[in-house]
């Protein structure tokens, strides 16, 4: 082979010389401008070297080119799904899995009466029949798991809470692909960011500037959705490790209420698990020390779509309702531990507003009242919304009609709920999932 290579580069050499000296050119000048003479540019023939490169170019231009049986060079390729995510967020989670195959919760098995059905064939098969809604809610579980990843190296005293709010929806609505006038994906409710003795339903309205202190107690709960699935999750945050004992007590309780849920348990057994682990802290402050204590007229939920309270209460003290848990079940499971009175009443400002799930149909006079409805029914339906929410959307002077919609009945108002003023309130939560075979944790993530 080698040989005839050799033979062929030669007569190739010489038919070449042939024609260069019939045009009147030399070769050593043609090797000498590879093809190109510049003091006759434009003069003759390309040499040998020029006819092989031209060749190669022609060549790399076909490497170049896609996929052109269409008529297409590169639409048809597939796009590739991103290796790491921008800061701030700016990639869904579900480029991250073309493929589905979101993360699965924590697992937990059935016990006594229910040990059969981690085994069990027929409950695998009863399983099956709803991994695309599982799906659905692990997808909003990994997206909320990664908002708490992002957001919390941010959050620390000195932050404007109206800037860490903005902050964390606009990585919600990235990392879940919410659009506009979509209820398919988005936020669940606003962004909680209670303090000390507000234990819930606080979100800065627009104008509020209050900043995060050290010695604050912070309840960071937000909730995302998708396909109407939500997890409900929230945390509580603080720098002074005075507050451990308090923080560290609801955790401790969230995890007992959650390991007591289960298909068939009793929502009050449920609630005396949470007390027992909540009530056995107490906390020193300044020198006094007080006992952790449940806060009694507040609980966990069912979980239904687009319906955050979906009928069922799951109580944190004894004494509640003999209602069972049952198989297909979402509940969020939340405790919320006091220093103070055990016990909250709506106080400040409403930021927070919902629109009744069983709304009724009332004739509204007010056209600003049916323009908000229009507005909320297209952005939210009966998911919960903020005031800061109808401002992005550009709403501006809607406070009378929104008051409309809620002395209509149609829209209800949350407002903070609060403890005894000076105490300190803490909470911990997660939603979880009564499948057929086990229980699983959608929204525990590394971090609790």
């Amino acid at each position: 082979m080698g040989d005839a290579a050799v033979e062929l580069s030669s007569t190739t050499d010489e038919l070449a010389q042939l024609r260069i000296e019939k045009e009147g050119h030399s070769l050593k000048d043609t090797a000498v401008t590879n093809g190109h003479n510049p003091e006759k540019e434009g003069e003759g023939d390309a040499g040998v070297s020029d006819i092989k490169k031209k060749k190669k170019k022609k060549r790399k231009k076909k490497k170049k080119t896609g996929n052109t049986e269409n008529g297409d060079d590169n639409n048809n390729e597939q796009p590739k799904s991103p290796t790491e995510q921008t800061d701030p967020p700016s990639v869904p989670i579900s480029r991250f899995y073309p493929n589905g195959g979101f993360p699965v919760g924590q697992l937990h098995e059935y016990i006594d009466a229910n040990s059969y059905r981690t085994t069990s064939a027929e409950m695998r098969d009863r399983e099956r029949i709803e991994e695309d809604l599982y799906e659905s809610v692990r997808e909003a579980a990994e997206v909320h798991r990664q908002v708490r990843k992002y957001m919390k190296p941010y959050i620390k005293p000195g932050v404007r809470l109206i800037d860490m709010c903005e902050r964390l929806e606009s990585a919600n609505r990235a990392l879940v692909g919410a659009q506009d006038g979509d209820l398919s994906r988005g936020i669940a409710f606003p962004t909680g960011c209670s303090l000390n003795h507000v234990a819930a339903h606080y979100t800065p309205n627009k104008g509020d500037n209050t900043v995060l202190q050290y010695d604050d107690v912070m309840k960071v709960d937000f909730g995302t959705q998708i396909n109407g699935r939500i997890i409900d999750c929230a945390w509580t945050v603080h720098f002074n490790p005075k507050f451990n004992p308090l923080v560290e007590g609801v955790q401790a309780a969230t995890e007992a209420g959650i390991k007591a849920a289960g298909i068939d348990v009793r929502l009050c057994d449920v609630g005396a698990a949470v007390q027992e682990v909540m009530e056995s802290n107490e906390v020193e402050l300044d020198g006094k020390v007080y006992p952790v204590k449940s806060i009694r007229n507040l609980h966990g939920h069912s979980i239904g779509p687009y319906q955050i309270h979906a009928g069922k209460s799951v109580p944190i003290v004894r004494g509640g309702e003999q209602v069972k848990m049952e198989e297909g079940e979402f509940y969020a499971i939340e405790t919320f531990g006091s220093t103070g009175k055990g016990f909250v009443i709506e106080d400040l400002e409403c930021s927070h507003y919902m629109k009744d799930f069983n709304a009724p149909r009332v004739n509204l006079r007010s056209s600003k009242a049916r323009s908000l409805l229009s507005t909320i029914d297209k952005n939210f339906g009966t998911l919960a919304f903020c005031r800061r929410f109808l401002d992005r959307l550009g709403e501006e002077k809607y406070l009378m009609g929104l008051k409309a919609l809620v002395d209509s009945g149609i829209v209800n108002p949350y407002p903070p709920l609060c403890d005894q003023k000076g105490c300190y309130t803490a909470q911990f939560e997660h939603t979880l999932v009564l499948k057929p075979t086990h229980k699983e944790v959608l929204s525990r993530g590394d971090d609790f």
